[in-house]
């Protein structure tokens, strides 16, 4: 049986306040959580059991995962405290079932990618390799950490973010493990597997490899980010077996209902139960589940949580809601986060 492991425990402070009630692998990404196309992902590729390595709002997992995904089993290895990636990968690896040379993929809960998971597992088997990392090059590797690779494709260093990196190929976030590199993992303490496990299996002399590929791959830690993947699922930049309706123009889910005058566009997505009025128009946009958008109200850019209701000629720009959040007639914000404090019921305004 093919087995992955999927880090689902951060906090998702980027994309607060709608991950103060939501962890960020269950928002709803093009209509549905953003960990069902990383299950569908690995679906595709032959997986069929799944364990997920949570720590923050774990019980949400267990509800909506319990009975797994389209034929896969999903369990939850839950940390009692966060450990790093290393520790989190050795804490899940206690509930797998594969022998000590099988491979294991471990998946990032919050990147989307079309890069062919088989083609990686068949580099990892074919190169008899410990480890192998999915890498892509990007324009700017100064923000991020860098993997060089020598001429056969095997890792040479793993190198911290400078100013003038020496490669730019990233870690992508999705690696194949031999299960006994799991096993390995020191269970008591934080481990990053970016720092210390990958470095010290280079010092050991064990087979790294880099599986270099150019496909789609974006990380969704903000909300421009998140706003870019959904867009891109919504509109068929990027593919998704776990995609409930049609690609196109926009995406309106069950129930939806809005009026013949609203303009919904640039690959927004409507959620379900929710309502846009006359001459509404919703650009480049998430609006979540039972949403209520009043009548020539202007929303672009934004992510709209659960159960908002928004009043009539409101105007938002770059703006992420939290859950449950009422807005006045003729409200106006742009580049702010905002939400309704529980214990005082005040609205709280932060810069995005």
């Amino acid at each position: 049986m093919r087995e992955a492991i999927v880090l689902v425990g951060g906090e998702g402070t980027r994309l607060r306040p709608l991950t103060l009630t939501t962890p960020k692998p269950l928002l709803p990404v093009a209509g549905v959580p953003l960990l069902a196309h990383q299950f569908a992902r690995l679906r595709d590729a032959g997986i069929e059991r799944v364990v997920l390595a949570t720590s923050y709002r774990a019980d949400l997992f267990d509800r909506d995962f319990a009975a797994g995904f389209q034929g896969m089993n999903i369990v939850c290895a839950t940390e009692p405290s966060p450990m790093g990636t290393g520790g989190a990968i050795a804490h899940a690896g206690v509930m797998l079932s594969s022998a000590a040379d099988d491979p294991v993929i471990v998946l990032n809960g919050d990147v989307l990618s079309g890069h062919d998971v088989r083609a990686q597992l068949r580099r990892h088997t074919d190169a008899d390799a410990d480890v192998t990392l999915h890498l892509v090059q990007v324009s700017d590797p100064r923000r991020f950490g860098c993997v060089p690779t020598n001429a056969q494709g095997r890792v040479t260093d793993f190198l911290e973010k400078m100013d003038n990196p020496v490669t730019d190929q990233i870690n992508a976030g999705c690696y194949v493990l031999r299960r006994s590199v799991i096993d390995d993992i020191p269970t008591d303490r934080p481990v990053s597997v970016e720092r210390e496990t990958f470095p010290g299996l280079l010092r050991s002399g064990a087979l790294v490899e880099g599986y270099l590929e150019s496909a789609y791959w974006l990380d969704l830690g903000t909300p421009a980010a998140y706003l870019q993947g959904s867009h891109d699922l919504v509109t068929g930049v990027l593919h998704s077996s776990a995609l409930t309706g049609p690609i196109g123009e926009s995406l309106l889910l069950s129930d939806a209902a809005i009026d013949p005058t609203a303009v919904i566009a640039d690959g927004s997505v409507i959620g379900q139960r929710s309502s846009v009025a006359a001459t509404a128009w919703v650009h480049d946009s998430v609006v979540m589940d039972s949403v209520v958008i009043g009548e020539g109200t202007h929303i672009q850019r934004s992510l709209i949580g659960a159960g908002c209701f928004i009043g009539a000629n409101c105007v938002l720009r770059d703006v992420v809601l939290g859950d449950a959040t009422t807005l006045a007639a003729g409200a106006h914000f742009e580049s702010q986060r905002i939400w309704r404090d529980d214990d005082t019921g005040d609205l709280v305004v932060e810069a995005l």
